[in-house]
């Protein structure tokens, strides 16, 4: 598969670039690994959200919830 790439362009302190340069640091790899973390954290945040609204909604406690869960994952 081949992937398409888009070209980011960020500022960063000088040294601070100089020093990744200095250590062999493949900034791009720190980069995309980051972003990649961050996606993943911001969209467990909105699924938690999505969830609490869902809960509240349906008059049902987190703890409840979560039973619930483990009991129809026993039943399989």
């Amino acid at each position: 598969m081949v992937a398409i790439s888009a070209v980011l362009s960020v500022r960063i302190r000088r040294e601070l670039k100089e020093e990744a340069e200095r250590l062999g640091i493949d900034v791009r790899a720190v980069v995309e690994r980051a972003l990649e973390e961050e996606i993943k954290r911001v969209r467990m945040a909105r699924l938690r959200e999505l969830i609490d609204r869902a809960l509240e909604s349906m008059s049902t406690s987190v703890d409840d919830w979560i039973q619930s869960v483990k009991e129809s994952r026993e039943e399989r």
